[in-house]
């Protein structure tokens, strides 16, 4: 499949990076994260807890979800905004530990790399669970201490929180049930740590090239 699988722990950048390569390469841009943060906001916004499998799972499959390259909409409202708050990233990680929950938006992936015939997709399970026959599958990660700078950064608060924070994600989503954090067997890895922006988007596009010409 002509897919770029981005996949990569909290904080290692992959948003930024999956969008540059998708403007180098010309293939459109799907954000998965955006995808479980809308559902867990839907999940916020009735009430239902959050560790309830199968409830989650049912506002899952009946809301409407469309990811955009700059926009995420809930039922056909503008919640860029909204899920990035600290209180969804409090919960996402438990609801997209839920199998119904992953089922219903691996379908959805799957629908919307169909009708753009391929596409870079970022997340945590992409080549490893979603398309794992994708033409490159890329592991982007960096150091805690990082990626936890990064955060702080990007949205501030205080960095040891932050770290926490993180750890506590990378924990969830490493140990879940259905596909734990982990790269593929043939994904190339690449560490962002002591790189810039632009290297890491210019390594990934180079290995694509490769694959894609080759």
């Amino acid at each position: 499949m002509r897919v770029i699988a981005i996949d990569g722990p909290a904080g290692a950048g992959k948003s930024t990076v999956a969008r540059q390569v998708s403007t180098a390469t010309g293939l459109r841009y799907l954000d998965t994260g955006a995808m479980y943060r809308c559902v867990a906001l839907a999940v916020q916004q009735s009430s239902t807890d959050a560790h309830d499998a199968e409830a989650v799972g049912k506002i899952a499959r009946e809301v409407s979800v469309v990811i955009g390259r700059d926009v995420s909409m809930l039922n056909g409202i503008d919640v860029s905004t909204e899920i990035r708050s600290s209180e969804i990233n409090g919960i996402v990680s438990i609801i997209a530990a839920h199998t119904p929950v992953r089922d219903a938006m691996r379908e959805q992936q799957r629908s919307w790399i169909r009708d753009q015939q391929g596409g870079v997709v970022e997340g945590r399970d992409i080549g490893t669970v979603v398309f794992p026959e994708a033409i490159l599958k890329v592991f982007l990660t960096a150091s805690p201490e990082v990626r936890a700078e990064r955060r702080v950064g990007q949205s501030g608060g205080d960095i040891q929180a932050v770290a926490s924070s993180i750890a506590e994600r990378d924990h969830l989503d490493s140990t879940r049930l259905d596909s734990p954090l982990k790269p593929s067997n043939d994904s190339v890895v690449v560490d962002s740590s002591n790189k810039t922006i632009e290297e890491v988007v210019a390594e990934i596009v180079a290995h694509f090239e490769s694959v894609d010409h080759g």
